[in-house]
């Protein structure tokens, strides 16, 4: 399986390296794996859905 970087993911995302960082570690990136101080993602991983956007559409809906 090949992997992918932090830097890699975060351009094909269009979302900063560290909010991957943080997803990662939040366990909410499927297969990533820490080696040393690097997270390893691997390349066919989903991109996790921003519980931010779901509540906005939410309230535009009840409104």
């Amino acid at each position: 399986m090949d992997y992918l970087t932090t830097n890699e993911l975060a351009k094909i995302w269009k979302i900063s390296a560290r909010r991957i960082s943080l997803l990662c570690s939040e366990n909410r990136i499927e297969g990533a794996v820490k080696k040393g101080k690097a997270w390893l993602i691997p390349m066919d991983a989903k991109k996790p859905e921003d519980p931010r956007k779901a509540r906005k559409n939410i309230s535009t809906k009840e409104a």
